[in-house]
């Protein structure tokens, strides 16, 4: 894969940051792309990057959601948004003590494995802490974008963060980062 310097990957947690989060979607019709979602995507593929998409979906081990139903939302998201080079979800609750769930660095690692890539050579987007941890205990960059539930005490320690994900983008590929802050308001909102 191509990339701008090192950087050779951009993986994006799903809900809350490429769609908006409809909790425990389990319905593909309901998938709406975040605003930017599509221009920051068309920014990363023009610049030779490969794509992921990496997420929890604890609705599997708490009865809500079944493996199939998981599927069917990801096929939607890689119609609408895609196609991504790679696709990891958690299944397992916060107390199952796996090693994927975020914020452990497991779906990165993976990621990073099928793409034959280092953790280095990829940055991670998302909307929330436990995706900048993941990020962080990869051993990747991350971006946090935040929304109306990212936690202030999350954006604070956050190293960066854009107001949306084309502004996240243009600053991983250092393209005018228009948009980044470190203030607590700089909160992405879902499409009206």
């Amino acid at each position: 894969m191509g990339g701008t310097g090192t950087l050779k990957a951009v993986l994006f947690d799903r809900d809350g940051t490429l769609v908006v989060d409809v909790p425990y979607n389990g319905d593909p019709q309901l998938v709406r792309p975040m605003d930017s979602a599509r221009s920051a995507l068309d920014l990363v593929r023009r610049a030779g990057l490969a794509t992921g998409v990496l997420s929890n979906q604890s609705g599997v081990a708490r009865g809500l959601l079944t493996l199939n139903q998981v599927h069917a939302v990801n096929q939607r998201v890689d119609e609408l948004l895609g196609p991504f080079d790679v696709w990891e979800f958690c299944p397992h609750g916060p107390a199952d003590g796996c090693d994927c769930r975020k914020p452990s660095p497991g779906m990165i690692l993976a990621a990073c494995s099928t793409l034959g890539l280092h953790p280095s050579q990829v940055a991670f987007v998302g909307d929330i802490g436990t995706d900048v941890e993941a990020a962080t205990a990869a051993g990747s960059q991350s971006i946090l974008v935040p929304t109306h539930v990212t936690r202030t005490e999350e954006i604070e320690a956050a190293e960066m963060v854009a107001e949306n994900l084309l502004a996240a983008v243009e600053l991983l590929l250092d393209t005018g980062a228009r948009g980044t802050s470190r203030k607590p308001d700089a909160r992405q909102d879902p499409p009206v």
